[in-house]
């Protein structure tokens, strides 16, 4: 297939790329806007691969995207590309609405464009896959989770401008016929993530002897699943969803931010000893506003109509992500030091 991927250069972008081209040998086009959480670096591996094409491009810019649709002609477009940090849109919504609203709206114009003049045929096959968060259902209360039937809740400007574009691609169906497809995912983590999320920022915070700051009483819970597993769900809502519906992408492994930290710290005592017990590194600090208490997603549906489900084993996996952080300095680095020294980087996801 020809597959349009839309923020490729970003953490679940990069990682669904590499999936798409390197493992299912897809030919994929990624539009990026190259903002501060790309980093193209983690798509070299594809550098001198005829599979795959890079654009800059930001996707509210309506002659860009017109122009990705008409040179790439996509059989496939899966829109990954936002603003998705709590923190970021609390002190700067605007640019949440305008990446996260007007840009899938504009996705959505030239989706629509592009799947009109379609011949008959390769309509039928055409899909447009919509990714989102499951931040846009609230707050649950103790041991309850999302389904695709939970009510939208959103209670922060991320949150509340990834629910309106859900809502768009689901018009965008009702609407204009176009063949949607949405999901909503829970807490991702692994390589490639760009450290001003929660577990990438304590990684490297421990590896530098820094403080682990965790927000609040650190027992607000979140489901984890690792970026490969939800790269793997994303490819079978694409090749086997219902066009019209919605599913529920999680890693049934929810864990609270101080669990989280914890095990953190016992990977590092066990990679790294010379600094163990890396626990004593933890501090709270004022919890931010608006935090939600738990996120849990039921992923039932994705499993049984698709065949999916998550491989991952969350602790296992949290040390391998450790080991990948300790083995590619060359990644981090630059971004810890360079054009982001001085931001005060988000805390708890």
């Amino acid at each position: 297939m020809r597959i349009l991927v839309t923020g490729g250069c970003g953490f679940i972008g990069s990682a669904l790329v590499l999936h798409l081209v390197n493992d299912l040998g897809h030919d994929v086009c990624t539009l990026d806007a190259m903002t501060y959480a790309a980093n193209p670096v983690s798509l070299a591996p594809l550098a001198d691969n005829p599979r795959h094409r890079l654009v800059e491009a930001d996707i509210c810019d309506r002659a860009a995207v017109q122009k990705a649709f008409a040179d790439f002609k996509p059989q496939a477009v899966m829109h990954l590309a936002a603003e998705s940090h709590v923190d970021r849109s609390i002190t700067d919504p605007g640019a949440f609405v305008r990446t996260n609203v007007i840009g899938t709206q504009t996705m959505l114009d030239g989706a629509r464009g592009y799947y009109e003049a379609l011949p008959e045929a390769d309509k039928k096959s055409f899909r447009f896959l919509h990714v989102s968060t499951d931040e846009v259902y609230g707050s649950l209360p103790p041991d309850a989770f999302f389904t695709e039937e939970s009510r939208y809740d959103p209670r922060s400007p991320y949150s509340a401008s990834k629910a309106a574009s859900d809502h768009l691609a689901r018009a965008w169906h009702e609407t204009y016929g176009l063949p949607v497809l949405v999901t909503n995912c829970s807490n991702n983590y692994g390589p490639r993530h760009f450290p001003e999320k929660l577990i990438p920022l304590m990684i490297l915070n421990a590896l530098e002897g820094k403080k682990l700051p965790v927000y609040g009483d650190g027992l607000n819970e979140r489901d984890w699943i690792h970026v490969e597993d939800h790269a793997k769900g994303l490819v079978a809502v694409l090749e086997r969803g219902r066009i019209g519906e919605t599913y529920l992408l999680g890693g049934r492994a929810v864990r609270n931010n101080l669990a989280v930290v914890k095990a953190l710290c016992a990977a590092f005592d066990r990679l790294r000893p010379q600094n163990a017990p890396h626990e004593q590194l933890i501090s709270f600090v004022a919890d931010r506003p608006g935090h939600d208490r738990r996120y849990a997603i039921d992923c039932t549906k994705a499993e049984a109509e698709l065949g999916w489900r998550p491989q991952k084993t969350f602790e296992q996996a949290l040390e391998e992500t450790v080991a990948w952080y300790l083995a590619n300095e060359g990644w981090w680095r630059p971004i810890r030091e360079g054009r982001y020294k001085g931001e005060r980087l988000g805390l708890n996801g």
